[in-house]
């Protein structure tokens, strides 16, 4: 399933609080830094949006399975329901691309001046504004068509299939088409973890060498 159930309350709760002033922390740092003067790194564009989507998850998730532990199950609004779990789709999506972007600028960063990724050193930084961009606008695109599998508890709509998520439902249509609905959102975030998984042993690699080269000094 997409969406577990609710987790017990305690954990649960500590989880939501715990992350939430955690990124609301550290997006507050970025914004003091950038108002003192200090000149930040493309890298932490990357950083601020990553912040920005793990709050979207924590927010839309976190927040409303917390209310249903307490006994808040039910999203009077359809409009609602479907919000929430596009910003949660959305925001879990962007999280994983930006993981994923920043892999990358850190191994363009650290390689040698003598290696394949050199001829990017100069140019990368120019393009996070946009990586980070078509992250957010590919995420809304995939996840466009989500909220219409789902539908408030207190919706008028007639449902002959349904999963219940605690304050939402999600409609259950021919198994043939929630595969490959399925398929579809999983790639984006499958493609992004195996590059990562790439990324990461290569950075892995790179300071192995570099330590064998220093090893003498």
């Amino acid at each position: 399933e997409m969406f577990s159930a609710p987790k017990p309350v305690l954990p649960l709760l500590l989880q939501t609080v715990v992350g939430i002033l955690g990124n609301f922390s550290l997006l507050c740092s970025y914004i003091v830094l950038h108002f003192m003067g200090y000149r930040l790194r493309s890298t932490d564009l990357i950083l601020k949006h990553l912040i920005v989507a793990n709050s979207l998850v924590l927010l839309c998730k976190g927040v409303p399975h917390t209310m249903a532990v307490f006994g808040w199950k039910h999203i009077r609004s359809d409009v609602g329901c479907k919000l929430l779990f596009f910003l949660h789709r959305v925001g879990r999506g962007v999280s994983i691309s930006s993981i994923f972007l920043l892999s990358v600028f850190q191994v363009i960063t650290i390689s040698p001046w003598n290696s394949r990724w050199a001829v990017l050193k100069v140019t990368a930084p120019k393009y996070v504004v946009l990586s980070v961009f078509l992250c957010w606008l590919l995420q809304m695109l995939v996840n466009v068509i989500f909220p219409f599998h789902m539908t408030g508890k207190w919706s008028d709509r007639n449902i002959t299939g349904e999963k219940d998520f605690g304050y939402c439902f999600s409609i259950v249509t021919d198994k043939t088409e929630d595969a490959l609905y399925a398929a579809l959102l999983l790639f984006p975030d499958v493609l992004c973890l195996g590059l990562t998984l790439w990324t990461g042993s290569y950075m892995v690699l790179i300071l192995y060498r570099h330590k064998q080269q220093v090893q003498h000094i």
